[in-house]
């Protein structure tokens, strides 16, 4: 097979049959750094907590799947032309989209009411698309306007319904598995007939927010399921690594790596209700 990229966590390569397979590492980032060491079964995780979504999401948005893969951190999948903005819903407000809320009122051009803390549940979910970044610079957000100006107005209504459907069915099912889902990034392109498609991860720990929802406190940091633990160490005191220095982050220490791992793990396990075996 022909190495195509590889991303922050995934590797691409082109089939004889014109099939992509793609591979899930065990690579993890934060703040656009890939991180070492990385987490033992994260790649497989996060592959097989996708497949279980793309079958569950299947009524909302048609995937890129064709088959699993040779094994549990890969999958066939068809090549799309990808929709350059990232697509991101969310229904709770935290991390970058409070900081935007607390400096304007609004995130990526939507208002919201007065008085939000961080945690706060939004009273409609909402469509807070941003850049797509090269590997190694920053995503930023845009509004909806800017959207449409990349794209165009039909196409970028159909991110946004998208979008917010997806968040939508993702989060009921969840929160019926005892998981808050705060927000979610998907990743769009058009398949061989122009037919918009979800491709990539979707709804794992690496792409969305996940918190129990039996701890869900407005006003705190929340307790989480996803990396935000491995962010919180390397912005701690405990790292020594000052995020505007410009210098690669320290290595996790193997508490850290495991602490992760588990919290991958527990998040698989609630929403598919399979025990995970490598």
């Amino acid at each position: 097979m022909k190495h195509l990229h590889s991303g922050k966590v995934r590797d691409l390569y082109l089939t004889d049959e014109g099939h992509l397979l793609m591979v899930a590492s065990d690579r993890i980032s934060a703040f656009d750094y890939i991180l070492e060491p990385g987490i033992p079964d994260k790649g497989a995780i996060l592959t097989q907590l996708s497949l279980w979504w793309f079958d569950q999401l299947a009524d909302v948005v048609p995937n890129h799947i064709v088959q699993p893969g040779p094994d549990k951190r890969s999958v066939v999948c068809k090549p799309l032309k990808m929709v350059e903005v990232e697509c991101v819903a969310r229904g709770y407000l935290t991390g970058g989209g409070l900081a935007e809320y607390r400096a304007t009122g609004t995130v990526s051009g939507v208002e919201l009411p007065p008085g939000l803390e961080d945690g706060s549940r939004l009273p409609e979910p909402i469509f807070t698309p941003s850049t797509k970044a090269p590997m190694g610079e920053h995503d930023e957000p845009i509004s909806y306007e800017q959207v449409v100006e990349l794209v165009g107005s039909e196409t970028a209504e159909k991110l946004k319904e998208i979008t917010i459907n997806t968040y939508k069915k993702g989060a009921a099912i969840a929160l019926d598995k005892g998981i808050i889902v705060a927000d979610t990034k998907i990743e769009l392109g058009w398949d061989s007939n122009g037919v918009l498609t979800l491709g990539d991860e979707v709804l794992t720990p690496d792409s969305s927010r996940f918190w129990p929802a039996s701890e869900w406190r407005p006003g705190r940091a929340q307790p989480s399921f996803d990396k935000q633990f491995v962010r919180d160490w390397l912005t701690s005191p405990e790292s020594g690594w000052d995020k505007a220095s410009g210098t690669e982050p320290p290595a996790l220490p193997a508490e850290v790596v495991d602490q992760t791992r588990r919290r991958y793990l527990e998040a698989y396990e609630r929403l598919t209700g399979h025990s995970f075996t490598a």
